[in-house]
């Protein structure tokens, strides 16, 4: 289970004395225990790539905030972040991957104008988490689909 594995990393990163490291996990463990407290739930592997997924899509987010403030340092440590999050994320897709995926969704759902974007997005998002950018995937829908 990747929870577990993320677990053990931690207790290596702790016993390797990976400060930087540990606290990037740390802070993925705290987002997941929250969740799971929040719901009430213990979270499986899909939804443990949901939350990976929010968090590299935030530090993405906080990049650009950081770079148009000038402050590099920052920006740099929520790279490191992103990498460490992008360890647990399955192998990310490929542009015809991708293409594909969304060709095969809007054939699949009959999908011809703006309105089917829900019913094609509702079919590609549980395929593509953590393997794709949601928003770039969005934006290629809604592109096909005259938008």
């Amino acid at each position: 289970m990747l929870k577990q594995r993320i677990t053990d990393d931690m207790k290596s990163a702790m016993k390797a004395g990976d400060k930087p490291r540990l606290g990037a996990i740390r802070l993925l463990l705290a987002a997941i225990k929250q969740r799971e407290v929040d719901e009430r739930i213990e979270l499986n592997d899909e939804q443990v790539l949901a939350v990976l997924d929010k968090m590299v899509k935030q530090r993405r987010d906080s990049i650009a905030q950081y770079e148009k403030a000038a402050r590099p340092d920052l920006a740099e440590q929520e790279q490191f972040e992103i990498d460490v999050l992008q360890e647990y994320l399955p192998e990310a897709l490929g542009e015809e991957e991708i293409a594909a995926m969304i060709a095969e969704a809007i054939t699949g759902s009959g999908a011809e104008t703006m309105r089917d974007m829900g019913k094609v997005m509702g079919q590609l998002k549980p395929k593509l988490q953590g393997r794709a950018d949601i928003g770039a995937v969005s934006a290629l829908v809604k592109q096909q689909l005259g938008g």
